[in-house]
C-alpha cells in the first residue's frame, strides 16, 4: 500500500513550543498570521507592524500623533513522535481472514500522521521497542519511516515506550504530539498517562481494534473457530462453550468501556480505527481534527 494519503491537520490542544517556519499556532510572539493583540508602537520596533488604521483612531481622539503595533504570534513547526505497539497481537487477522488486519491499519495510520506532519512543515520522529532491537528516530523532517518491524515487543511495550522518551526533554518539549498505535489490550498503567500529561505532551491514542474480536465476541458456541492468543499471536482451533463466549464478550466490551473511560477522564480524544482501508483511516483522523477545532473553539 505505497498510493499517496491526503493529510488531517495537526490541532495542538494548546499552543506549541517548536521550531519557527512551520504551520502550527505558537505560545510565542513574533511574525506570523494568528493576531495576538496589540500595544503601544515603541522606538525600534518594525513599522510594517503598525496597524494604521487602529493608529489613525487613537490619533484622532487624543488629538496627537499615536502609533499602534499589531501583534501575532508565531507559526511553529510542531514536533510529533509516532510510538507504535509492536505486540504480537497487533500482527492478527492478516489476509485471507475476513477481519481487521491490524498490522496493515497500524501501516496505514504511521503513513497518514507522516504526511500530514509533512503538510503542517512539522518533525516526526519514531519509537518502537520490539525484540531484541528497540528503534528510536528523534523527530526530524522525514519523508519515509522503519518497515519490516518485528511483532516481538513484550506485553509492557506502552511503558516501556513512555519511560524511553522521559530523558528526551530536548526532542519532545511541552506541546509536541505524542501519536500512540496499539490495540490497547495491554494498556500501560495509569500512572503513564499522568506523567505524559505532566510534560505537556499532547498525547492522541490511536486504538486498532476489530470490532469482532478485540472489541466484543461473535457468538460462537459449539462450533470449532481459530483462536489467536494476544499475547504470542500463535492460533488454535477451539471449540468454546456458550458460557465461555458470554465470558469473553463481557471481558472485552468492559476492556474497551474502560479504556474509552480512562481516555476521557484524562480528557484524551482517541482515534478509533476498525478498518484498515485509507479512506476509513483518513476519516477517522478527520473526526479527531475536528473535536480538536471545536474544543478550541469553547475554550476561546
Amino acid at each position: 500500500m505505497t498510493e499517496p494519503l491526503e493529510a488531517f491537520p495537526l490541532v495542538p490542544r494548546r499552543r506549541v513550543i517548536g521550531l519557527s517556519f512551520g504551520s502550527v499556532r505558537s505560545a510565542r510572539r513574533g511574525r506570523g498570521a494568528d493576531v495576538a493583540g496589540s500595544r503601544p508602537y515603541r522606538p525600534g520596533d518594525d513599522v510594517r507592524a503598525v496597524d494604521w488604521r487602529a493608529s489613525a483612531r487613537l490619533s484622532s481622539a487624543r488629538g496627537m500623533d499615536e502609533f499602534v503595533l499589531r501583534e501575532s504570534f508565531v507559526e511553529e513547526a510542531p514536533r510529533a513522535v509516532l510510538v507504535c505497539d509492536l505486540r504480537p497481537s497487533m500482527a492478527l487477522y492478516a489476509p485471507p481472514l475476513p477481519w481487521l488486519n491490524k498490522s496493515a491499519a497500524l501501516e496505514v495510520a504511521a503513513r497518514l500522521v507522516l504526511q500530514s506532519t509533512l503538510a503542517a512543515r512539522g518533525y516526526l520522529g519514531y519509537l518502537d521497542v520490539a525484540e531484541p532491537e528497540p528503534r528510536w528516530l528523534p523527530p526530524r523532517t522525514r519523508r519515509e519511516l522503519p518497515s519490516d518491524r518485528p511483532f516481538t515487543a513484550p506485553d509492557d511495550s506502552l511503558e516501556r515506550a513512555f519511560a524511553a522518551l522521559a530523558p528526551h526533554r530536548a526532542a519532545l518539549p511541552p506541546g509536541a504530539f505524542l501519536f500512540v498505535v496499539s490495540d490497547f489490550l495491554a494498556p500501560p498503567p495509569e500512572s503513564v498517562w499522568v506523567d505524559a500529561l505532566e510534560r505537556r505532551w499532547d498525547v492522541v491514542p490511536v486504538v486498532i481494534q476489530d470490532p469482532v474480536w478485540d472489541a466484543s465476541f461473535p457468538e460462537v458456541a459449539g462450533v470449532v473457530v481459530p483462536f489467536a492468543d494476544a499475547r504470542t499471536g500463535r492460533v488454535a482451533r477451539v471449540r468454546l462453550t456458550r458460557r465461555e463466549t458470554v465470558e469473553l464478550r463481557e471481558r472485552n466490551e468492559h476492556r474497551r468501556a474502560e479504556l474509552l473511560r480512562l481516555f476521557d477522564a484524562y480528557d484524551l480524544q482517541p482515534v478509533l480505527l476498525d478498518s484498515a482501508e485509507p479512506a476509513a483511516v483518513l476519516d477517522a483522523f478527520l473526526a479527531w481534527s475536528t473535536w480538536r477545532q471545536s474544543l478550541r473553539g469553547s475554550r476561546r
